[in-house]
């Protein structure tokens, strides 16, 4: 993957991020739902994360040429 489209998918990824922290109410999570919610927001940030920065070179390694 090259640095535009890994810049692309780290954006998407922070707006799905952006889209489900609307979504939780401010406080601890005292629910199931809300604590799923929590949930898909940080795994959308750490993705955003390893898309924008690459920081073990998962992504800049190309395994199929």
């Amino acid at each position: 993957m090259d640095r535009r489209q890994r810049t692309i998918v780290g954006i998407l990824w922070i707006s799905v991020a952006g889209v489900m922290a609307l979504t939780l109410e401010p406080g601890i999570p005292s629910t199931a739902s809300a604590i799923a919610r929590l949930f898909v927001v940080l795994l959308a940030l750490f993705l955003a994360v390893v898309y924008l920065f690459d920081p073990w070179g998962v992504l800049s390694r190309q395994p199929f040429h």
